[in-house]
């Protein structure tokens, strides 16, 4: 990517990924955003922090141009919280895709004068690629969540029958234990 481009965004940095943070916690009801976005203690509000620490280091890994295994990690931690929670797959992921567009507004006016819309068309490129690898780990994500609920079901239906006596455990049979035909 020009370094130029890199440049512009270094210095955009901070206001791109608070309208981000922004946008992605605007997904959530009235009432949970407005603890997501006043909570600032790690402790108190992992989500947030989660959020917060997770968005930064994406946005870092993407303005230096490099390889993606560390935007990866941030990534991973961001869709594992919103593949537990009560999101469709598309809204789960709509914040990757609205990075283009604050990116977009937020140097519109740099981008025309220096004439870069071929950076800005790589840089989307990466945001397109870091869709595709947050929709495998969302995938991943609620299969484990899919494999927990349905062992649990199954321990549960096992239990109750278990107590209402309509299933026992039947032992093993150990050979050496049989008793041997004598003819």
């Amino acid at each position: 990517m020009d370094i130029k481009f890199n440049e512009i965004l270094k210095e955009k940095k901070s206001t791109i990924s608070k309208r981000w943070l922004d946008t992605m916690i605007a997904s959530y009801p009235k009432d949970d955003s407005g603890f997501l976005m006043s909570q600032k203690d790690r402790f108190a509000n992992p989500v947030g922090y989660t959020f917060t620490k997770g968005l930064d280091g994406i946005l870092e890994v993407l303005i230096k141009d490099e390889d993606s295994a560390e935007s990866l990690q941030f990534l991973n931690d961001i869709i594992k919280v919103r593949a537990i929670q009560d999101f469709t797959p598309a809204k789960a992921m709509a914040f990757i895709f609205q990075l283009k567009t604050i990116v977009r507004e937020e140097l519109r006016k740099e981008i025309r004068q220096n004439q870069i819309y071929v950076e800005l068309l790589e840089f989307e490129s990466k945001i397109d690629d870091l869709a595709l690898n947050a929709f495998d780990i969302y995938v991943k994500c609620r299969e484990q969540i899919y494999e927990l609920r349905t062992d649990e079901l199954k321990r549960m239906t096992f239990t109750l029958l278990k107590k209402a006596n309509l299933m026992s455990e039947i032992p093993d049979p150990d050979p050496e234990s049989e008793p041997k035909d004598q003819n």
